[in-house]
């Protein structure tokens, strides 16, 4: 998709991070842009920054856990604008944890916004995509959706399923529309984005236990995090990324060069029946 100016754009997870980048970049393109995040207050921020640009900009305050949240967000996305032509999946939450004692809560709090958010959002809008004959889907995964790493079976999991479903979505879309709707995955690495921070946004439904502490495990991990997203890529990089790839119907967005070689480790092992490697070094 080449010509983006007048287009309208879709993004989950605005008011932050990888996905405020994108809604700026897109409106910089000429695009309209629907924002949606579950934080309302600096979604307002976001649409108010944005829209001080010149562009056209809605919020949609959104729980993208919630099928009705979504829905709603593209009732009101085609309401307002008649079209979308470009979707973001964009909103994610991190949470860590040795497999057997990380809290149920966890678990159930990571996929219902990394995974099952990325999916109310293909159900919600693709099919209007396929019916306006245009469109493009760009899912946020993350290079933890292609390697896997200790303390991290949730959020790898999640991001492990998000890469799968996109690519399903390659052939299937090839086969439905004659790639008139593309699909990207988009894999970043080390990203300065608020993810670490993702505590302030778990719904009460799925609160930890009263009194609760994190592990001595969870400690270390949630220190090395946090060192590794402060010296992370700046947003807008990845945003100038996404851009491309959609200009370039691309499916793959690898924005660090550097950690293909864990990934390539990885599939080396698979076909070779290797036992799994970890290396924190190539990450």
């Amino acid at each position: 998709m080449r010509d983006l100016k007048g287009k309208v754009a879709v993004v989950t997870g605005a008011a932050s991070g990888i996905g405020r980048a994108m809604a700026e970049r897109f409106a910089r393109e000429g695009m309209k842009v629907v924002l949606a995040d579950v934080e309302e207050k600096p979604l307002g921020e976001a649409v108010e920054a944005i829209g001080k640009g010149g562009a056209e900009v809605v919020g949609v305050r959104t729980d993208v856990s919630k099928r009705e949240d979504v829905e709603t967000l593209a009732r009101k996305t085609f309401d307002h604008f008649g079209a979308a032509h470009v979707l973001c999946n964009n909103a994610g939450i991190g949470a860590g944890g040795m497999s057997w004692d990380q809290p149920l809560a966890d678990w159930e709090w990571t996929f219902g916004v990394n995974l099952w958010g990325v999916i109310h959002g293909i159900r919600a809008f693709v099919p209007r995509m396929i019916e306006q004959g245009q469109g493009h889907v760009v899912n946020t995964a993350s290079v933890a959706g292609l390697v896997s790493a200790p303390g991290m079976s949730a959020y790898c999991a999640s991001k492990h399923a998000v890469v799968t479903i996109s690519e399903c979505m390659f052939h299937e879309l090839g086969f439905a529309t004659g790639g008139k709707v593309k699909v990207s995955v988009l894999c970043p690495g080390w990203v300065k984005t608020n993810i670490v921070d993702a505590e302030r946004n778990r719904p009460a439904s799925l609160a930890r236990e009263p009194g609760s502490k994190p592990t001595p495990q969870q400690q270390m991990m949630e220190g090395m995090l946090r060192q590794a997203v402060t010296n992370g890529m700046p947003p807008s990089e990845v945003a100038n990324q996404v851009l491309a790839a959609i200009h370039e119907e691309r499916f793959w967005i690898l924005t660090h060069p550097e950690m293909k070689k864990a990934i390539e480790v990885r599939s080396r092992g698979i076909l070779e029946g290797i036992d799994p490697k970890f290396d924190p070094t190539a990450l």
